[in-house]
């Protein structure tokens, strides 16, 4: 059967929409984890907290949805990918899945009961509940930096090596601290946004100016550790971007400084880690000058700067393999069959819009700042 992309275009387009997922998680539901991981700081009576809580609790719910297809798109367009990164990295998802699985009991729980110890409880849950995912999705970006301990046999039978605290190095942590920093910048600007004037929004500018001022300091020395730490793996063989999918059939191999080649061959790659510093430096600047559309567009400029730094520095490697570098996953070895991307890629172009659309009206409708004085007349409130 034609079709009327071919197979490499089609892997390329899957391998662009799987980082827009991911980036429109980071956007959306980045913020939610951020205003979590600083309720107990930001907000310190019981009508702050709950107010808070509110400048989220209308729609996290609907952002989670680029959470779900995002791991969907990796199951269909990349089952390999999937495979490995689900059952090695399990531990580690399951840590992830139980913090976000927490969030939704504190919200409808924490305002059941008025004792003080029941909902200061729930409200830790909360800041558990933006924490860790902040931390573990940056410390999973780490080890995918690295190369992750797996190799696949003859018959592509999966071996994984590692284990859960063999995840926690100092890179990966690093990373997971910048994640924590760019999501906590990303709350604090929606908090600029959504919460009252007030001692929230005072505290809120401290906590975000030093978050800003530690994605700054991460983010370089990231980049410092990628060019200098010797990580780096690279395609030595010769590929064949349209032949079928095969990890062993290509010749990968760890090269130290690898991640750095694709912005040398392609110069406008730089404009990625660039966003990445403009876009926390204009945060910062929102922050200190009050002007929340500053705040909240400069944080959202660097995580996708940040974010794309990643991607575009990897390329084509998806999930590379530390101990057997052969292994390897990349865009042009691990895709489902070209039929199966062409028919999901007419699926997108169906749905997507649909779902920007009513995302888009959702917060057309909800947008308004939260004040505590709704708490007492709005029943519809946590």
């Amino acid at each position: 059967m034609d079709l009327p992309i071919d197979f490499a275009t089609l892997r390329v387009l899957w391998w662009g929409l799987l980082g827009v997922l991911l980036i429109a998680f980071a956007l959306t539901d980045g913020f939610d984890l951020g205003v979590g991981a600083l309720l107990p700081f930001v907000a310190r009576t019981d009508e702050e907290r709950r107010m808070v809580i509110n400048t989220v609790g209308a729609t996290w719910e609907g952002n989670q949805v680029w959470f779900v297809l995002g791991g969907g798109a990796i199951f269909a367009a990349w089952p390999l990918v999937y495979a490995v990164s689900f059952s090695g990295f399990y531990l580690a998802m399951f840590l992830v899945l139980s913090a976000l699985i927490l969030r939704p009991v504190a919200f409808k729980y924490r305002s059941k009961r008025t004792s003080p110890k029941w909902r200061a409880f729930w409200d830790w849950s909360l800041f558990i509940s933006g924490f860790v995912p902040a931390l573990m999705f940056g410390v999973a970006v780490g080890n995918v930096l690295l190369g992750a301990p797996f190799r696949l046999t003859s018959e592509l039978r999966i071996f994984y090596d590692g284990t859960l605290l063999a995840l926690f190095t100092p890179f990966s942590l690093l990373a997971g601290l910048l994640s924590v920093a760019m999501l906590v910048v990303h709350g604090a600007a929606w908090l600029s946004i959504k919460a009252e004037r007030g001692p929230v929004l005072d505290r809120a500018r401290t906590y975000g100016t030093i978050a800003a001022i530690l994605s700054l300091i991460l983010f370089a020395a990231g980049g410092f550790y990628v060019a200098y730490g010797g990580v780096g793996y690279a395609v030595t063989g010769v590929l064949d971007v349209q032949g079928p999918s095969n990890p062993l059939r290509a010749l990968t191999e760890a090269v130290p400084g690898a991640w750095l080649t694709n912005y040398q061959t392609y110069s406008w790659m730089m404009a990625a880690p660039v966003l990445g510093f403009l876009g926390a430096l204009a945060a910062l600047a929102g922050i200190w000058r009050r002007s929340a559309v500053l705040a909240f567009g400069g944080s959202s400029v660097s995580t996708v700067g940040i974010i794309s730094t990643v991607g575009l520095s990897m390329f084509p490697f998806i999930l590379p393999s530390s101990i057997d570098p052969a292994s390897s996953l990349t865009v042009w070895n691990a895709s489902s069959s070209h039929l199966t991307l062409f028919i999901m890629l007419v699926c997108t172009i169906i749905f997507l819009p649909l779902i920007l659309i009513y995302t888009t009206w959702v917060y057309r409708v909800l947008w308004g700042r939260t004040s505590t004085a709704e708490l007492k007349t709005n029943p519809d409130l946590y």
